[in-house]
């Protein structure tokens, strides 16, 4: 009984390696999409384009320097984040804020 097992698994399991071989091979013949090849082509124009552009010193932003950036009081930023989720909140159950 030990064998028709033993032989009966080494069957299923020869089966499922030639099946994802015939599988493998399917997928690796399969002809490639023709609109795949255009728009790889003008992803490639367009990362040209931006290469280009960082690399000319005249297009490029000019930098944000540190003491330039000013960071909200944190008190009014909590207040303004709860106001938002009230709101939402309101709008999820139905009701109007007034």
């Amino acid at each position: 009984m030990k064998r028709l097992i033993a032989w009966v698994a080494g069957a299923a399991g020869g089966l499922a390696a030639y099946r994802a071989v015939k599988w493998k091979r399917h997928l690796l013949q399969a002809e490639p999409d023709p609109g795949a090849d255009a728009r790889a082509e003008e992803l490639k124009a367009r990362l040209q384009h931006a290469r280009e552009a960082a690399a000319d010193p005249d297009v490029r932003e000019p930098a944000v320097e540190p003491q330039d950036v000013v960071l909200p009081d944190p008190a009014a930023r909590r207040a303004q984040v709860h106001e938002q989720g009230r709101a939402a909140l309101d709008e999820m159950h139905g009701e109007q804020s007034p």
